[in-house]
Formats: structure tokens, C-alpha cells, sequence
């Protein structure tokens, strides 16, 4: 039987993890620029471990301008080259290039739709309240990621398959995949709308 005060177990014991899971991970997120910046932090991880990411997360706020959407949209060479440089980062071109253009495609989705509204279509505007018991019951991939995978790549965006949407929309709260035991999963559950 779980300990009822045990919290998701992939967070384990680093502190920078714990305060993620406790704080951050599954809570709605509703802001269009914040959405998009763990858009591209999650295609960043592509291949890697989420906790590399979150090591690097204030060099990558830093180099890519608090990811102001507008700023990044108008980067060239220069800008991408500077990126490549900095050792606090994850320097692999794709993912930098991926990201300017991903800024690009926000501006249009945000100006026509809003960004926020297009992410949250895919859930209905509501967050899943899933109700797994282990962490082996968590999917890797839903048809609501397959299908934000396919209009994001269809819109133009890399680095963004169905795991790392997944990935994306628990992170951002459009999923609720805190497993029933961890005390996080009350406290999302009762943050999302009713």
C-alpha cells in the first residue's frame, strides 16, 4: 500500500526537483508567453532529462531575452551563433533555430486565436483530472497530444512529437498526472475550474 504522504516518486530527492513537483509542475497555466516558454524548454528536452533542463532554466530565460516572444521573432545569425556559445545551455542548432521560428508562430497564433486558447482546445479549456495510483499507469502519449503534436507541426513547429506535448500539457496543468497518494494532487485538482 502507497504512503498517502508520498509525492509523485520521479521527482526523487534533488531539492530544484522537489520544489518543481511541489510548486510548478501540473499547475494550470493559462498565460500565453509562459506557455510557450515551457513549449520550448520541453523541446529542448527532447532526449535529455528534465532536470538538466531545469538546471539551465535561468541561462535559457537569460539568452533567449525572458522569452519575449517578440524579441526572439527577431533574431538572426548573430543571435543564434551568441546562443550556441553559451555553455549554459543546450547548444545543438535545431533546437536554437526551432525556437526562434517557434517564436514567429506564437505572434501569428497569438494574434489571430491567442496562444493560450489554441493550447488549452486541446483539453476542452479544462484541465484532465486523471486519477493513476503508480507511476507506471501514466501514459507517455494521449490523442490529445497526437493531436497537439499534429497542429503544431502543421502550423510549422519543431521538436514538439506527442511525448513532448505530453510532456508540455502535464507540465502546464492541462493534464492532472500527480498520482492519487502525493499531496500535489489535491491541491491541483482543486486549482483547476470547476
Amino acid at each position: 500500500m502507497p504512503d498517502l504522504t508520498e509525492r509523485c516518486a520521479w521527482c526523487g530527492s534533488d531539492p530544484l526537483y522537489v520544489a518543481y513537483h511541489d510548486h510548478e509542475w501540473g499547475v494550470p497555466e493559462y498565460d500565453s508567453r509562459a506557455l510557450w516558454e515551457k513549449l520550448v524548454l520541453d523541446g529542448f528536452q527532447a532526449g535529455l532529462s528534465w532536470i538538466t533542463i531545469l538546471r539551465k532554466r535561468e541561462a535559457f530565460r537569460e539568452t533567449f531575452e525572458g522569452f519575449d516572444p517578440e524579441r526572439v521573432a527577431a533574431w538572426g545569425e548573430a543571435e543564434v551563433g551568441q546562443a550556441l556559445q553559451n555553455p549554459g545551455i543546450i547548444r545543438h542548432r535545431g533546437k536554437i533555430e526551432a525556437a526562434v521560428k517557434g517564436a514567429r508562430l506564437f505572434l501569428e497564433i497569438e494574434g489571430s486565436q491567442g496562444f493560450s486558447p489554441f493550447i488549452w482546445s486541446f483539453v476542452g479549456g479544462r484541465p484532465i483530472q486523471n486519477r493513476f495510483t503508480a507511476l507506471s499507469q501514466v501514459p507517455a502519449r494521449t490523442p490529445q497530444s497526437e493531436a497537439m503534436a499534429k497542429a503544431l507541426k502543421k502550423r510549422g513547429f519543431n521538436f514538439c512529437g506527442p511525448v513532448i506535448t505530453y510532456a508540455f500539457m502535464q507540465a502546464c496543468g492541462l493534464v492532472n498526472d500527480h498520482v492519487t497518494h502525493c499531496p500535489a494532487h489535491a491541491r491541483v485538482r482543486a486549482l483547476s475550474p470547476a
